[in-house]
């Protein structure tokens, strides 16, 4: 069993995901900007951390001790026309989803190095490797996050350090409450309609918890699985399986069909 710091575990995956790995008997610091509320967590460190925040990354850090595994699943959506979303709202994202990972990434590899010895999860998601209308920026954010752990992958290996993605499909969190959106104008306000509509043919007509992916997460810290990327949700199976073994323009028709798209 180990020490592990999990990110933003005010709701959601995060939360889901302290909890699970409190049950398999792991030591969790669980952190949150408003650490507030996180206080009904029963887990052995609760600490405030912007990911954000250059200084707030340090002394969390710190404060959390050794670590045998760090888990970033801190993050928001973002939703709205390529052409439409304000710069500032796209560079807001990308700071949190992905600066972020990287400044807690800087803050932790020193020691697990050191040591010979760790576990990085990032958690991305199926928009990491599909990107859909009116995703645009999220999905930004999360290829960046993929390439980011790629890349660090076959970085650390050397050191004993084992790098993780996780890629959830849709699943019922209060992310979507927290996705950033604005009133999409003409014209692609009717591509927002046809894609809310489209969206139901992949998550189902009630998508299941965090649960389910907090498991991922447990595991992919747990195993002796080399693999990479653990994708989560019947979804993210079937979406990353055509798109594996199709050109784009295969890609496109077949979720096309599925979907029932016409834009």
């Amino acid at each position: 069993m180990g020490r592990i710091l999990v990110t933003g575990c005010s709701t959601g995956i995060g939360r889901a995901t302290a909890i699970e790995l409190s049950k398999r008997g792991h030591e969790i610091v669980a952190t949150a900007r408003r650490v507030e509320s996180i206080d009904d967590l029963d887990v052995a460190a609760r600490l405030p951390l912007d990911v954000d925040d250059d200084a707030s990354v340090v002394r969390a850090v710190a404060e959390a001790g050794e670590l045998d595994a760090l888990v970033n699943n801190a993050g928001f959506g973002i939703s709205g026309p390529v052409e439409q979303v304000p710069v500032a709202d796209a560079r807001a994202v990308m700071e949190t989803n992905y600066l972020g990972v990287v400044r807690m990434l800087q803050a932790v590899l020193p020691a697990m190095r050191a040591r010979g010895s760790g576990v990085i999860v990032n958690v991305s998601s199926i928009a990491g490797r599909v990107a859909p209308p009116l995703g645009g920026f999220y999905s930004a954010s999360k290829f960046a996050l993929e390439g980011l752990t790629e890349a660090l992958h076959y970085e650390v290996g050397h050191f004993g350090i084992r790098v993780r993605l996780v890629e959830p499909g849709m699943f019922a969190t209060e992310f979507q409450a927290k996705e950033y959106s604005f009133q999409v104008a003409p014209p692609y306000d009717e591509l927002e309609r046809e894609w809310e509509k489209a969206r139901g043919a992949l998550g189902g007509p009630t998508p299941p918890g965090p649960e389910p992916v907090a498991a991922v997460i447990a595991e992919a810290i747990e195993s002796d699985d080399p693999r990479l990327r653990w994708p989560v949700g019947d979804d993210a199976e079937m979406v990353l399986g055509v798109r594996a073994s199709s050109t784009d323009e295969e890609f496109e028709a077949a979720m096309r069909g599925v979907l029932g798209l016409e834009w």
